[in-house]
């Protein structure tokens, strides 16, 4: 089964991010950045990077995937295939207030495979959550449109050992193009959600 799994698990992973100069063309696996904004071809989107955030290094992006698969590695029997995962734009304020996008291929061979898929890997996060003994819960997933089109859209909240809430995230996807888009949104106070919302939502898809 297709598994897009890695995306979502940042809050499981996160770590300090690095401050040194980087180019943004060198850090995704697909699509260009020039200057604030960011555009994938195979997906058809475009993105305004939002005003003193950080692209994110593909070094780190390494090491956020590498711990999500340790992480989804104990849940899941045999070996987790992510050859065709391809990480997207990235941006960042800090540790706890990440953007992050990506796309891999997915063929379909029933219908519903691709919903079912989703709601597995919903199940699966928050099964990730309770083996790291990380509190968490979780919304109903909605449909929600960005640029007009659907997507699927739950969140998590994450809370500390004292029940104070330490993180949120909301996760977006849908099947575009013959990929797996998924965007990831984690965030810990509602002025850096807002400016990855209204980048997130002033987004533009080609039809």
């Amino acid at each position: 089964m297709n598994r897009r799994i890695t995306f979502p698990l940042l809050a499981l992973t996160i770590i300090l991010s690095s401050c040194r100069q980087i180019d943004p063309n060198k850090q995704v696996d697909e699509g260009t950045v020039e200057k604030n904004s960011y555009s994938s071809k195979e997906i058809g989107w475009s993105i305004t990077i939002p005003n003193n955030w950080n692209v994110i290094s593909k070094e780190q992006t390494d090491k956020y995937q590498e711990k999500g698969l340790d992480a989804m590695g104990e849940l899941v029997e045999g070996e987790i295939d992510v050859s065709g995962l391809r990480n997207l734009i990235g941006f960042e304020k800090d540790r706890f207030n990440i953007f992050q996008s990506t796309s891999e291929p997915f063929q379909l061979e029933y219908d519903g495979e691709w919903q079912e898929n989703n709601a597995g890997i919903k199940e699966l996060i928050y099964n990730a959550y309770r083996q790291q003994g990380i509190k968490a819960d979780s919304t109903a997933t909605t449909v929600e449109k960005i640029d007009g089109l659907d997507f699927l859209s739950y969140t998590f909240t994450i809370y500390a050992p004292n029940g104070d809430v330490i993180l949120n995230q909301i996760v977006y996807s849908r099947l575009i193009n013959g990929f797996d888009f998924g965007v990831n949104i984690n965030y810990n106070n509602d002025s850096d959600k807002k400016e990855m919302m209204d980048a997130w939502l002033g987004s533009k898809f080609k039809r």
